[in-house]
């Protein structure tokens, strides 16, 4: 018996000549990054070990929430089931805000319509990582020349603000809070029920 549907698809063959669904990221639009103290609130990974990064390392993806809760569950609820927040892991961090300064034009993933139009389904922002990467360099490529992508969260699909991957280009000003987040991040453990412990 056929498990169905199976993996997600690779790229079409034809996804240059289809048109993705855009949003325009507007100048003074504010984005939210959690990240760890030893790198800067603006760092484009190449690791290959995150969704959307490009699967030969060629190019950098930067990763920003639309808000404080959506930064929040995304770096602290990437293990499925994850029910504690350390105060190690919170003090670890910085919370950063990015203020657009240019127009972006993002592929929007998270709309109606954003999937279907370029060969694609839920599976992308939920799937392997592996074929996502492969959707990343092939969107990165599509003649429209995307900015990034905007996709719903893994996590909580249905109620947070899209989180974007944008691809290395200069785009912002940003500000870092200095301190220990504990504070900060009780009320956003509240709302996904995952509580911070002092340890």
């Amino acid at each position: 018996m056929t498990d169905f549907p199976g993996e997600h698809p690779e790229p079409p063959s034809d996804l240059g000549g289809r048109s993705p669904l855009f949003v325009e990221i507007t100048p003074g639009t504010v984005f939210s990054r959690i990240h760890n103290r030893s790198t800067g609130p603006v760092f484009f990974g190449s690791t290959g070990g995150n969704r959307f990064d490009a699967p030969d390392g060629r190019y950098g993806v930067l990763y920003v929430g639309s808000d404080e809760h959506c930064a929040f569950i995304e770096t602290f609820g990437q293990d499925t089931g994850t029910r504690l927040v350390t105060r190690r892991a919170l003090v670890q961090r910085h919370l950063s805000y990015l203020e657009v300064t240019e127009p972006l034009n993002l592929v929007d993933l998270a709309a109606s319509g954003g999937l279907a139009r370029i060969g694609a389904d839920a599976g992308l922002s939920s799937g392997s990582h592996r074929i996502a990467q492969r959707w990343s360099a092939a969107l990165r490529n599509h003649p429209s020349k995307p900015a990034g992508l905007v996709y719903p969260a893994r996590h909580d699909a249905a109620g947070m603000p899209a989180p974007y991957s944008i691809f290395p280009i200069p785009f912002c000003k940003q500000r870092t809070l200095d301190l220990c987040l504990t504070l900060n991040m009780r009320s956003f453990s509240r709302q996904f029920s995952i509580p911070t412990a002092l340890v």
